[in-house]
């Protein structure tokens, strides 16, 4: 098939509808997760609303109960970047993906000077530390590596802090005033599912086949952080259950679904700068117009939240909160119509309802 506008838009209508941001039935924070598989989540605030976009009627103190109950987990794990994921997964998959992650970090180790020995160390001080339930913000863990004579200073702290999550010692919880807190994984979070190597991948395709397909075997595997022979083993095992389209040489699979044939809705929506929507494939051309790209990307390497019209990314959006309200200003990429305008405010007031907070729009 030759790639057309209508291709595109089609695609785009059933990514909306299985990532549930059209349509969505889900009723708790830990459904959301379990059916993306993981939440991007450097941007905390964002990857709340990311759920909460999903999940009708929430909030984000409904959000963070699910955090704070220990359901939700912060973690660096899918390329190894912060990612919320739900608990009674995040064993299989660190076991699954963290020996790459460790294995692609060996040369920052070395320019660091963090070397096996010195990540050893600093292993057994931050678990020693957190036994018996305490629960320390960064700041306070960077500190007492410190003390113990474990130079935290510049990326070695965070370094530190990400190899003893990728080796299951420790996970993040609750984010207090941008400081997030560290736990003990094991004495925090029950034991979950274990899996053998296969039957991994083979689950780490379900996952994102189903809530982001149609997507490519290349989609997949920049989202896992994968090699592609990795991804195309995982693909391999549930190849049976999709069904596949063949647009400009790019080979879509997804799971059948009978909603195909239905119009894309006329439905505005408002996204964190991180989210799977977005961020979640390799190519991003089908809602992404590549000459847009550079509008998206802050000096910090921060992703500006975007606001989908008709399964496109239409322009960016951000908050600012002033005297108990959230003031919303917008940047299309080119006029919306009265009934694009329209639902843009309908979005933005359900983010309002999120936060329990006045919106103003500017």
């Amino acid at each position: 098939m030759t790639r057309t506008p209508g291709t595109s838009l089609k695609i785009a209508r059933m990514r909306l509808i299985n990532q549930h941001i059209e349509g969505s039935r889900f009723t708790r924070p830990g459904e959301v997760v379990s059916w993306l598989g993981a939440v991007q989540a450097q941007d905390y605030s964002g990857a709340v609303w990311s759920i909460g976009l999903r999940l009708p009627g929430s909030t984000t103190e409904g959000i963070e109960k699910a955090i704070a109950d220990k359901t939700l987990i912060r973690t660096w794990v899918m390329r190894g970047t912060l990612h919320i994921v739900r608990a009674a997964d995040i064993r299989w998959m660190l076991s699954l993906i963290s020996p790459r992650i460790i294995a692609g970090n060996r040369r920052r180790y070395q320019e660091l000077g963090l070397d096996e020995e010195t990540l050893g160390r600093s292993n057994r001080v931050i678990a020693e530390v957190l036994h018996g339930g305490m629960q320390l913000n960064r700041t306070e863990l960077l500190a007492i590596l410190e003390k113990n004579g474990i130079p935290a200073f510049g990326q070695r702290g965070p370094y530190m802090l990400q190899r003893a999550s990728l080796d299951g010692l420790i996970c993040q919880g609750i984010m207090h005033r941008n400081n997030p807190t560290f736990i003990a994984l094991d004495e925090s979070v029950p034991e979950g599912r274990i899996m053998g190597r296969e039957k991994a991948l083979e689950e780490l395709a379900f996952r994102y086949f189903s809530s982001h397909g149609p997507a490519t075997l290349q989609d997949f595997a920049g989202w896992s952080g994968l090699t592609v022979a990795e991804a195309r083993a995982g693909l391999d095992a549930i190849m049976s259950q999709l069904t596949q389209e063949s647009v400009e040489g790019r080979i879509f699979w997804q799971f059948p679904s009978d909603l195909e044939e239905e119009p894309l809705s006329s439905d505005v929506y408002l996204l964190p700068g991180f989210d799977e929507y977005v961020l979640g494939y390799h190519d991003r051309s089908d809602v992404l117009d590549v000459l847009k790209t550079h509008n998206l990307v802050l000096k910090n390497g921060m992703l500006t939240p975007t606001i989908i019209i008709g399964g496109k990314v239409a322009g960016i959006w951000k908050r600012t909160f002033w005297k108990g309200t959230v003031r919303i200003t917008s940047n299309l990429f080119s006029p919306m119509t009265a009934g694009e305008h329209e639902a843009y405010a309908a979005a933005a007031h359900r983010y309002g309802k999120f936060l329990r907070m006045p919106i103003f729009l500017q």
